[in-house]
């Protein structure tokens, strides 16, 4: 009998085909082109592989040399949650933005212009959109990068995201399947319930998966949490009924299912990895995303063995682990044919990330692409209240950051806020970073008699955040307010900016109404 470790038969062949590991650095490690060679089909990227277009380019052919039909997967959704832009901030504002615009055209048309630049450097699979109904407004995980609370925005602009994404010829994930909107826990950390009625699930959290669906998304990413109106025993990515029965079933879906980072606590803290990696596999899930914590050749050679005792246990059925390899690779050769059919105007590799921001061109050649359509978007997303006692002022401010801690997702590589982006237009503009019940008065008295410009995300789910508020508003009134999370408290200040989102580029947008641009 051919040994585990040999990575030649076609059991081994298809416990590789169906994992999607993550690696650290920024050139492919040894082991991992070996695992391409004996059967591996996927890569996940992370910020930590990135960094610069032309190294991702490098990076990825790199991968092709060994495999040139390998999926390179990524989870670059825009706006918070940046990979290619995750030192910088995105160039794109985000689902929640692009939510408040609500025009279906321009967010197929940021998908596209995301997909374009994914493809110039060799990305063919996206871990996005976030088709999640964000209805629990303390949501800990989602918030901004959902497209809003209302289900038929959220249904809409989803199958504008996969319609645009998939026309660059990068195949779109829709994600958190059943939905992870109505959570109050991260399931990074811990395993979210949803106690919602079946009939509210499928008006409400399936609807916009059935709107992923009809529009054609090539794949399909589970949620790690319990629905026990769904099943009460397992979590959606382990539950043969919530993938199989209802996923492929009842909605007809046939594309590849992946699930979320296998190394999320919600499953690993349960199941451990190789036990959950087993349960979801023979649940209907076909690829196993692991990866954003857990990247080295000891995990792959744990997962695929686990895959492999399970089917010669008959615990796994061998056709079942069978079918999934073959969907991946079916998805595997669709991006090939994609992306030979995708028209021939991706950015190339090393181009300017904001080429084209600032121009206000409302320039479309065809199915070409403004190059500064985030920065468009970014601005037409705003939602700006003026005092009556509103005054504009020339000089540099003081820009207070109340700083909550970052989701896992988002991370905290990532740059955020108006400060730098105001600083270009306002020379001499300082800031500083605040959290907790002093926040307020350390904000006051680093500001002196500068005007001050706070800065918040989710105010409303961060009790010290409005205190913070208060404080500064009653000794200084004419204090303008950046809301840079979900904006569910009422506007308040002299100004008030509601961004829907704290990407660079919706600072970029907020700095220049503080500026008077």
């Amino acid at each position: 009998m051919t040994t585990l470790a040999s990575g030649t038969d076609t059991l081994t062949r298809d416990a590789l085909t169906v994992l999607q590991p993550g690696f650290t650095g920024t050139t492919a490690p040894d082991w991992l082109l070996r695992r391409l060679g004996e059967g591996l089909a996927s890569v996940g990227l992370f910020g930590r592989n990135i960094a610069s277009p032309e190294q991702l380019a490098a990076l990825t052919a790199q991968l092709r040399t060994e495999r040139d039909d390998v999926l390179v997967a990524i989870d670059e959704e825009g706006g918070d949650v940046t990979r290619l832009e995750v030192r910088t901030g995105s160039s794109f504002p985000g689902n929640h933005a692009l939510g408040a615009v609500d025009d279906t055209a321009l967010t197929r048309d940021v998908a596209r212009e995301l997909g374009r630049r994914l493809a110039a450097c060799g990305v063919n699979l996206n871990w996005a959109p976030s088709a999640d109904v964000n209805s629990n407004p303390a949501n800990p995980v989602i918030g901004v990068r959902s497209f809003g609370a209302d289900t038929d925005l959220v249904a809409r602009h989803t199958a504008a995201y996969v319609t645009g994404l998939q026309s660059a010829g990068v195949a779109a994930c829709t994600k958190h399947f059943p939905g992870h909107g109505d959570t109050a826990v991260d399931s990074h950390h811990a395993l979210p319930r949803i106690d919602a009625a079946a009939a509210l699930l499928d008006a409400r959290e399936l609807v916009p998966f059935r709107a992923a669906i009809a529009a054609g998304t090539r794949a399909v990413m589970s949620a790690h949490i319990l629905v026990p109106a769904l099943d009460p025993d397992r979590p959606a990515t382990l539950s043969r009924r919530i993938l199989t029965d209802l996923l492929r079933g009842e909605l007809g879906y046939a594309g590849l299912i992946v699930t979320d980072g296998m190394e999320m606590q919600a499953i690993a803290a349960t199941y451990g990895i190789e036990r959950g990696s087993v349960l979801a596999i023979a649940a209907g899930a076909d690829a196993i995303c692991v990866g954003g914590g857990l990247a080295d050749d000891e995990t792959v050679r744990r997962l695929r063995d686990a895959l492999v005792l399970a089917v010669r246990a008959g615990e796994l059925p061998e056709e079942r682990l069978a079918d999934a390899a073959q969907r991946v690779r079916e998805l595997a050769r669709w991006t090939a044919q994609a992306a030979k059919t995708a028209k021939d105007d991706t950015v190339r590799p090393g181009a300017s990330a904001v080429v084209g921001e600032g121009q206000g061109e409302a320039g479309r050649n065809g199915s070409a692409v403004r190059a500064g359509v985030g920065l468009i978007a970014a601005r037409r997303a705003l939602r700006v209240t003026y005092a009556e006692s509103y005054e504009p002022s020339a000089a540099a401010p003081y820009v207070a950051a109340f700083t909550p801690l970052a989701n896992i997702a988002v991370g905290d590589e990532t740059p955020w806020g108006v400060a730098a982006e105001l600083a270009r237009l306002l020379p001499g503009t300082e800031t500083g970073s605040f959290a907790g019940e002093t926040a307020g008065a350390q904000a006051l008295a680093a500001a002196g008699d500068r005007r001050v410009v706070a800065v918040v995300r989710d105010e409303h789910r961060h009790p010290w955040m409005a205190a913070a508020l208060d404080t500064l508003l009653a000794a200084r009134p004419d204090t303008i307010v950046v809301e840079m999370g979900v904006p569910r408290s009422t506007p308040r200040g002299a100004l008030h900016i509601a961004t829907h989102g704290a990407a660079r580029v919706c600072g970029r947008a907020a700095a220049e109404v503080i500026a008077g641009r």
